[in-house]
């Protein structure tokens, strides 16, 4: 099965079941659950219905169709996969407050709208939304016992999250980030959420903890090659379908993998020295300055590095479920999604 034919089967499930969490308890929060409405893809910025545009919902489907990959009932799982794109938004949220970024998904940020304040103030009620939609697993016929395990990965993860994003912060001012330290970021920042998605989905279907444990490390490995092929495109990527600016991350000197790997480079110190001295200047580069950056990570084979550790990561990611073929109780239709999602992830052919 495609993405596109995954997605159609599951989204729907998805979107019903957000809006109904994302729901105005009385008339007078109308104004504030319509920002996170906003944010969410489903209303203009007058609080008026418009066309979803909401993205792929990448974690809750992780989650589902792992949840699904062990016999588990996705309509019992739908609350888990909420909670996990409410606390992927709030992270988004204030992720565009903290970065100043005025967009999210072609559209204002909510924060550009109605001020940083209200920004903060959104992004803290879908936090909540979420804790609150976790624990909705016992009415669906959850045991207490699995809800409570997979209430524990979603904090841990929120709370990796955090620590990847400070982490992230900081290298902002540092040109000394090695490619250890940003492994270790992104295994955070973008891969602990994946990674709770599997493993939650997981958790809710079984209480064997081998079972959950090879869903968890297919979701982080999933997670850091997606984020490298991120940061690939964020150097390299068409305007047209990455949506963002050509080279956006070369243009804001992001210690993105590319980057870090073009300035730890021991074999040409003189292309590191050059790039340090660019990063090292005030502002955003200029459209020169950019080309000739990227003519520095072109000289030392960054793109081809970064598309080399992204590769390692998703054969991790797919070597992780491949002893789960055989067993039984496996539903192999729902692995076979799982790695057909990862590869149409990454631009690969399953």
């Amino acid at each position: 099965m495609s993405l596109s034919q995954i997605l159609e089967r599951l989204l729907p499930l998805v979107e019903a079941d957000l809006q109904t969490v994302v729901c105005p308890s009385h008339h007078n929060l109308e104004g504030y659950y319509g920002m996170m409405r906003y944010h969410l893809g489903w209303f203009d910025a007058q609080f008026q219905p418009r066309p979803a545009n909401s993205g792929k919902r990448l974690r809750p489907v992780l989650c589902l169709l792992s949840n699904e990959a062990l016999g588990g009932d996705v309509q019992q799982a739908l609350p888990a996969a909420s909670a996990l794109e409410l606390v992927h938004n709030f992270s988004l949220v204030h992720d565009d407050i903290q970065d100043r970024s005025r967009f999210r998904r072609g559209r204002r940020a909510v924060w550009d709208i109605w001020g940083t304040a209200q920004g903060i103030n959104v992004g803290d009620g879908l936090f909540v939304l979420a804790r609150l939609a976790i624990h909705r697993l016992t009415e669906r016929g959850v045991s207490p016992s699995r809800q409570e395990a997979a209430t524990q990965a979603l904090d841990h993860a929120c709370l990796a999250l955090c620590e990847g994003q400070f982490f992230d912060l900081s290298f902002e001012e540092r040109l000394d980030v090695d490619l250890e330290q940003y492994i270790w970021m992104i295994g955070r920042k973008t891969a602990a959420l994946l990674a709770a998605s599997t493993q939650i989905g997981a958790l809710v279907a079984t209480d064997d903890q081998e079972l959950v444990e090879h869903f968890h490390r297919f979701g982080e490995n999933l997670g850091l090659a997606f984020q490298i092929q991120d940061d690939i495109l964020g150097a390299w990527g068409d305007e047209s379908l990455t949506g963002k600016s050509a080279a956006s991350d070369i243009q804001t000197k992001k210690k993105a993998l590319p980057a870090v790997y073009a300035l730890n480079q021991s074999l040409d110190p003189e292309a590191a020295q050059a790039l340090a001295a660019l990063y090292n200047r005030e502002g955003p580069l200029d459209a020169q300055a950019t080309r000739q950056a990227l003519a520095i990570l072109d000289r030392v084979g960054a793109r081809e590095y970064a598309e080399g550790m992204a590769t390692r990561y998703y054969q991790q990611a797919l070597e992780s479920l491949a002893p789960l073929e055989s067993q039984p109780g496996i539903q192999t239709t729902a692995l076979a999604e799982l790695c057909e999602m990862a590869a149409s992830l990454l631009g690969r052919q399953a």
